[in-house]
């Protein structure tokens, strides 16, 4: 089975069990909805009944059943919260879960290959792609401008590099 990553665990809440979620999604307001959890930690994975989820600030505050010390709860640090490809809401057209864009290849407008996607950074404005390719780094704005196509099942993404975007100096500077 798939699994989508929704958040991660940041620390526990309380003596109860309870925990401190940060969200890695664009509708955090899905995650009231969640009945059942799994979470990743390392190569573990285990699932869990959400007894209660509320939000609290940017954060979500979960409690999970069998979860009922501070203890527990600390052993849930770092973990990443996951939730079934099949019970994952539909996304708009046009939109892809992080999941989905993590190792893609990608090219240029083009056809220069500059490296595989291995990070998205979640900023205020828009996400980022951190890509990869040899001793290179370049960070892509994901927006439509530069981000012209993803295609997961063909695993590319296609992006315009607009002037500077490689730290090469503009023409006329």
């Amino acid at each position: 089975m798939e699994y989508l990553t929704v958040g991660v665990v940041t620390r526990p809440h309380g003596v109860r069990g309870e925990v401190r979620v940060r969200p890695d999604t664009d509708f955090p307001e899905r995650l009231l909805a969640l009945r059942k959890v799994t979470l990743a930690c390392g190569d573990r994975r285990a699932t869990y009944v959400v007894e209660r989820m509320r939000p609290q600030g940017a954060m979500f505050l979960m409690k999970l059943a069998g979860v009922d010390t501070i203890d527990a709860g600390e052993a849930l640090r770092g973990c990443a919260l996951q939730v079934a490809r099949a019970d994952a809401a539909p996304l708009p057209p046009g939109r892809h879960y992080v999941d989905d864009v993590i190792g893609l290849r990608v090219v240029t407008t083009d056809g220069a290959t500059l490296g595989t996607i291995e990070e998205v950074l979640r900023t205020g404005s828009n996400d980022v792609y951190v890509v990869r390719g040899g001793e290179r780094e370049v960070l892509v704005p994901a927006i439509a401008d530069v981000v012209r196509e993803i295609d997961p099942a063909a695993g590319i993404a296609v992006v315009w590099l607009m002037p500077g975007l490689l730290g090469e100096e503009p023409e006329g500077l």
